[in-house]
């Protein structure tokens, strides 16, 4: 049987961080692709996070590539619960957790396409983010990524 290529797999936030500091650590990381896993993009919040503004600031800046992925983000209804009702970390993941298994993201996203790609969303530290769940899922489901938390 042959061993299977490992995939580097990084995650970051972008929120209290500069751009400069944002930029730096995904170029120095040797990321060639950012996956945004945000399910709302456009916010004025995101500053130079917003969708087009990062599309641009990433090709020109630090040639990667970016691409949204709408199948690794919370629907509205568990990020509002989470969010806006101050709901509980442990049924925010579960529920969380269940959705990308009926979503079977590890089918559906190609190995390829995350190789030195880095998941993306707003919190600071990946402790209470759904990128983590989406990067440890893949882990476990396919037992070749390294996760790296930027």
């Amino acid at each position: 049987m042959s061993q299977k290529k490992a995939i580097n797999l990084f995650t970051i936030g972008f929120t209290q961080k500069s751009a400069e500091q944002f930029f730096d650590t995904l170029m120095k990381a040797g990321v060639r692709r950012v996956i945004d896993t945000r399910l709302n993009n456009v916010s004025q919040l995101a500053g130079f996070a917003k969708r087009k503004d990062l599309e641009y600031f990433l090709r020109t800046i630090g040639n990667i590539e970016y691409v949204h992925i709408l199948d690794l983000a919370p629907t509205q209804e568990i990020l509002d619960n989470y969010k806006k009702k101050k709901g509980d970390w442990d049924v925010y993941e579960q529920q969380f957790l269940q959705l990308i298994r009926d979503r079977q993201i590890e089918q559906k996203i190609s190995q390829d396409l995350l190789d030195c790609g880095c998941l993306l969303c707003s919190e600071p530290k990946p402790h209470n983010c759904h990128r983590r769940l989406v990067a440890e899922y893949l882990s476990n489901k396919w037992q070749n990524v390294k996760i790296s938390h930027l």
